[in-house]
């Protein structure tokens, strides 16, 4: 008996302590000793190869698709003609290669810039598509057709696999087609989870709009194939009254399309989709969020119709992060925090991603929702009903590395590294994801970080059984 009470009570503590230490985390604390060689983040030159015009009258270019309706039987097809006429809108599209028995017309605008004209931009919305399959699409009807080719996801449903990849604030420099290069030698991403701040256009005199142009024909040879679920960051605002652009958003809106209506939003900068097992819900860092905007409105209705028995991963991508631990926008999304942090927490969702600071940081999952004007509590404070927030806003851009940190490394962050790269998130089943973090020195298969999610909606997080995650 005096040997069994200390055996069972060392089996509790230490049941107690993978309990709080690895469920929702991996380490503790670590700032990363990989040190980067120092170089200036510099922008393609305008005539490089990535940039290149493709050849043949009225060509399409800057092709991109992303979800076209909330389950995944749509896609919306975008892409930019350039010469005097606009061409056709249509998308021809089928399963066989050989035979694009279907077709779907759709719509074209443009635009001005301060200076700058654009193309016709044309959005076509492919829908009844099935689940799981690789479908062929042209377009360019009647002058230069180019074909392309995409793959839906499977019919949503709790224990669906399927892999996302992360990336944020890419840009257009060199650094930029590091990361988009290694992030296309990954064999496992199906659909990219983008999170703000695309072409740093506004970084350029009168935000040169030719930029946007740039970005999206370099970004095409992953775009044009796979979808990616697009969230607006600061970058994206071009508001500038200064040469008399007044309107926010103006080039974004434009050139990306979202299926924004169909989970019932009234702007294209918050909205929802789901993909296999996994509710994404995207939120707009630099649009109203305070209550009772429409906003605020939408993701309170929005998150009671999250049904975790159909998609039991809940994604919130955002641009501006509420946890960061570097001296870059450091508490820029606090006031969002305050405002929606207790509902993540209340409804479990499994992470936030977000982009806006030019580093890699993944936190322990901490909540910070116990203040009130009386208690003095108002520090983040270890909950596992709460999400693990990832910034990944280091994708290359031209403004470079955050590399200035807070120290000491806040206790609610688990790793923090200053390099460029992007990261995967694999749900395997109802129960389980693993997620890695990829720098851009490494060969695709070596993460930097990594971490295994244990889905805390679908079983009870007291059992046991939870300290072998």
């Amino acid at each position: 008996m005096g040997r069994w009470w200390p055996s069972r009570l060392l089996l509790g503590l230490l049941c107690a302590v993978v309990s709080a230490g690895l469920v929702g985390r991996t380490d503790g604390g670590v700032t990363s000793s990989f040190v980067r060689k120092p170089a200036k983040a510099v922008d393609m030159p305008i005539d490089s190869d990535v940039f290149r015009v493709p050849p043949g009258y009225n060509a399409p270019q800057q092709v991109h698709i992303t979800q076209g309706n909330h389950d995944g039987s749509a896609m919306i097809i975008s892409w930019v003609t350039e010469e005097e006429e606009p061409g056709s809108s249509k998308v021809l599209y089928g399963t066989d290669r050989d035979q694009l028995d279907l077709n779907s017309e759709g719509k074209y605008t443009r635009y001005k810039f301060y200076n700058y004209t654009s193309g016709y931009i044309h959005h076509c919305t492919l829908r009844h598509l099935k689940h799981d399959t690789k479908y062929y699409y042209a377009v360019g009807i009647g002058h230069t057709i180019r074909k392309f080719w995409f793959t839906t996801p499977p019919e949503v449903g709790p224990d669906v696999p399927y892999t996302f990849g992360l990336i944020g604030d890419l840009g257009q420099s060199h650094d930029s087609n590091v990361t988009l290069t290694h992030y296309e030698s990954n064999p496992k991403a199906q659909t990219v989870l983008f999170v703000g701040d695309l072409s740093y256009a506004d970084k350029y005199p009168n935000h040169d709009n030719v930029r946007w142009d740039t970005w999206g024909r370099f970004v095409e040879r992953s775009t044009a194939y796979h979808p990616w679920i697009w969230t607006a960051g600061n970058h994206e605002i071009d508001f500038a009254p200064e040469i008399g652009e007044t309107v926010p958003f103006k080039p974004f809106s434009h050139r990306y399309h979202v299926p924004y209506r169909s989970s019932g939003s009234t702007a294209p900068f918050w909205y929802s989709v789901k993909r296999a097992s996994a509710y994404i819900i995207v939120l707009a860092s630099y649009s109203a969020y305070d209550k009772y905007t429409p906003q605020y409105q939408w993701l309170e209705a929005e998150l009671a119709k999250v049904n975790r028995s159909e998609t039991p991963w809940l994604i919130v991508l955002m641009h501006s992060p509420w946890y960061n631990s570097y001296n870059y926008h450091y508490m820029e999304g606090e006031s969002m925090r305050v405002m929606f942090e207790p509902w993540f927490v209340k409804n479990k969702v499994d992470v936030v991603f977000a982009g806006h600071v030019h580093a890699y940081e993944r936190s322990h999952r901490v909540s910070n929702i116990a203040y009130d004007i009386a208690n003095g509590k108002c520090k983040p404070v270890p909950d596992e009903s709460a999400p693990v927030y990832i910034t990944i806003g280091d994708g290359g851009n031209v403004e470079g590395l955050a590399n200035n940190m807070t120290e000491p490394q806040p206790n609610y962050s688990a790793f923090r590294e200053s390099s460029f790269g992007h990261a995967i998130f694999e749900i395997k089943n109802r129960t389980h994801a693993y997620y890695t973090w990829h720098r851009n020195q490494d060969g695709n298969a070596v993460a930097a970080d990594s971490m295994w999610f244990y889905n805390r909606s679908v079983r009870d997080l007291s059992e046991c059984s939870s300290c072998s995650i």
